[in-house]
């Protein structure tokens, strides 16, 4: 059990991850992402109150509920019986250029000086979790799924708007590390 509690090297947990395109293709199904999954949730609890959430989720043979609920039940085992008090492993570099944004407490897998309901009381907590949060949700309606769903099984498929929202979610990515988290935690 004690290689479940390590970081998995890309050599296997990368090929792992790209086997899921093949094993859906065959499954007869191109759709994959926690977007997909969380549009069917919805449909399947509100239907026909919202025309986004207005079609047939049964018609996709329930699979992406059983994802979805893995990952609920897979975070909570991990986190429960896996973790161990294990703290993420982050660089030196990365310690220190947390440390000049005013991030210290490290012990754990997240920065508890951003992630605690203290921190919701907060103007940058509201910022950096609700309106984070919100954005995401915003915009991965707007790209029409998340980065996995994109990234893995739409560059596989070789669709050109997963390229481009590849692209964004990266552009995305470094805009908010290098420009927009500075300003907020003051750094």
């Amino acid at each position: 059990m004690n290689f479940l509690r390590q970081p998995w090297p890309w050599w296997i947990s990368g090929p792992l991850i790209g086997l899921f395109v093949p094993a859906l293709l065959l499954a007869g199904n191109k759709l994959f992402g926690v977007s997909a999954s969380l549009r069917d949730v919805c449909a399947a609890a509100i239907p026909g109150r919202v025309e986004f959430f207005r079609y047939d989720w049964r018609a996709r043979g329930g699979w992406s509920l059983a994802f979805s609920a893995g990952i609920v039940i897979g975070g909570a085992i991990a986190g429960r019986y896996l973790a161990g008090g294990a703290d993420a492993q982050i660089s030196q570099a990365t310690r220190d250029s947390l440390a000049s944004l005013g991030l210290h407490d490290l012990d754990g897998l997240v920065p508890r000086e951003l992630f605690n309901f203290g921190v919701l009381a907060t103007v940058r907590g509201f910022i950096l979790i609700v309106v984070a949060g919100f954005l995401i949700g915003f915009g991965t309606a707007y790209a029409g799924g998340c980065t996995s769903g994109h990234a893995i099984s739409g560059l596989a498929d070789f669709q050109l708007p997963s390229l481009i929202a590849v692209v964004g979610f990266f552009a995305g990515g470094l805009i908010s590390t290098w420009i927009i988290l500075p300003r907020l935690l003051g750094g």
